[in-house]
């Protein structure tokens, strides 16, 4: 694995810096992405639709890469949307140039499934907290563990993500 800042460093050089405002889609939920992101600054969210509700899984911040799995893995199109929440600055590649990166480049390939298996992990621990935890361990795990998404996120997105209406979210912060 590269150190991490000579990694950045490449990303910076060899990507298109773009800035975003706040709810700019990156990916659309039902089709094929066209880029590669790394976000620089700003946070986005990752979410799909479901029956006309939208559901919050993932939030992404600075030092993220976003895209879509599918794509990347198999040409499919997405399973679900990102969106910038705030003002971002990004750097993007072509998808296509990305995977070519992945396949010919052995330091490129090292840093993507290091960062990949540091997601599955991330998705696992969400993956169990939703069936072990109640909604009021998961909310207090977000505060010890992630206080970024607290402070940054609007609180609806918050209760989606942790699998609950506005309102409960707002007992559960009254509780503290």
């Amino acid at each position: 694995m590269p150190e991490a800042a000579d990694f950045i460093e490449r990303i910076k050089t060899h990507y298109t810096r773009e800035e975003l405002p706040a709810k700019t889609l990156l990916v659309k939920e039902g089709a094929v992405a066209k880029k590669m992101f790394f976000i620089d600054q700003g946070c986005c969210r990752c979410w799909f639709n479901n029956d006309g509700v939208d559901v919050t899984f993932q939030f992404l911040f600075e030092g993220s890469f976003a895209s879509s799995f599918e794509t990347i893995t198999s040409g499919e199109v997405s399973w679900y949307s990102i969106e910038t929440l705030e003002p971002a600055v990004v750097y993007s590649v072509p998808m296509e140039r990305f995977k070519n990166a992945q396949e010919n480049n052995p330091l490129a390939r090292a840093s993507y499934v290091h960062y990949i298996e540091e997601r599955l992990k991330s998705f696992h621990k969400l993956f169990v907290a939703h069936i072990k935890d109640s909604p009021e361990k998961r909310y207090k795990e977000l505060l010890e563990h992630q206080p970024e998404i607290i402070r940054r996120i609007p609180q609806h997105y918050i209760a989606s993500f942790l699998g609950i209406t506005s309102v409960s979210l707002s007992r559960i912060r009254n509780r503290k």
